[in-house]
């Protein structure tokens, strides 16, 4: 059997290589060969087949590496860090660092995937990354605190996001309330937050983040809402996905900790300065219908404020979604 992630390397995004010298490396028939490269581009890799040619790249690609991702980090991080896994199939980062919870791990820790085959966005819903073409990441650490003080961690893991990647030279990112991370209108990607323990303590969060980093055109097409990636945001920088890997780390880090010290309270101010939808009119869907107003900031807990007819309502993140009104944000 061919290994995906050995057959994936061999392939240049300069040259094809023919089937039958896939074949003949690998010491499997051509029909096996094809069965995996299909696999392969179903999981979103930029693979194009040329009739009589063989197979290649449509651009370059460089895979996580839990070495190198390693070797990108302050030494202060790498101490810092318990675990750091890289998979190349996995259900989910989340469940992954979930296991290693549940199984007594210290922590803090770090997980990535390249294909998740059970990934899942905020409540419930599936999500994915084209192979390569994004970032899947999945941090955790326990808190003394319990649950209930943890309003507003989603928001404060944000501006950990937009701090790594202005770090990179990926400015001009936006937050969008509660979960979201844009760029001049686009999703460039998103947060989930999972929490566990007790609601006055201990407890602990995983907080998995999925970034657009490179994505394939053809791949593109199966998202289903307007989209950008890094490549995008800024063309031409040069893309290394293990080095943005070790920066995210280190900025996620570094949110946690304050966030264990200081609450949403320290991030309020650079939350605003990042915030997509404040003095845009926006409509709140959640358990209690639907309501219409124009988002005014977060309060010190990360809630939404939100100025209606009826005056200034308070939109608690756990309990609703926000979709803008046709043409009015992003």
């Amino acid at each position: 059997m061919i290994d995906a992630r050995t057959l994936l390397r061999s392939l240049d995004d300069a040259q094809p290589t023919s089937g039958s010298a896939l074949a003949a490396r690998f010491g499997v028939s051509r029909a096996a060969v094809w069965k995996q490269i299909e696999a392969l581009r179903a999981s979103g890799a930029p693979i194009e087949a040329a009739a009589g040619s063989g197979y290649r790249l449509r651009g370059p690609l460089a895979l996580l590496d839990a070495d190198a991702i390693r070797a990108a980090m302050p030494d202060p991080v790498r101490r810092k860090l318990r675990s750091l896994d890289v998979h190349w199939q996995i259900d989910s980062t989340n469940s992954a660092l979930n296991r290693r919870v549940q199984a007594g791990d210290p922590g803090p820790g770090a997980c990535f995937a390249e294909i998740q085959t059970a990934g899942r966005g905020r409540r419930g819903r599936g999500w994915q990354l084209p192979l390569g073409g994004g970032l899947a990441c999945s941090v955790w650490r326990r808190f003394d605190a319990g649950m209930a003080s943890m309003a507003g961690l989603s928001l404060a893991v944000g501006i950990g996001v937009v701090r790594a990647l202005e770090r990179m030279g990926y400015n001009g990112i936006g937050l969008k309330w509660p979960n979201d991370l844009y760029h001049e209108g686009l999703k460039l990607g998103g947060i989930l937050v999972e929490l566990g323990g007790e609601a006055l303590g201990p407890c602990h969060a995983i907080i998995g983040v999925g970034l657009n980093v490179h994505i394939d055109a053809a791949a593109g097409t199966t998202i289903d809402q307007p989209w950008t990636d890094l490549a995008s945001v800024r063309a031409g920088l040069p893309i290394d996905r293990n080095r943005i890997a070790a920066c995210l780390l280190e900025h996620l880090l570094d949110v946690l900790e304050c966030f264990a010290q200081s609450s949403f309270a320290a991030f309020v101010d650079e939350y605003a300065r990042h915030d997509v939808l404040c003095g845009k009119c926006v409509r709140i869907i959640g358990g209690r219908g639907e309501r219409f107003g124009e988002a005014a900031g977060v309060d010190r807990q990360g809630a939404l404020l939100l100025r209606t007819a009826d005056g200034e309502l308070l939109v608690d993140s756990g309990e609703v979604s926000v979709r803008p009104q046709s043409g009015t944000a992003p």
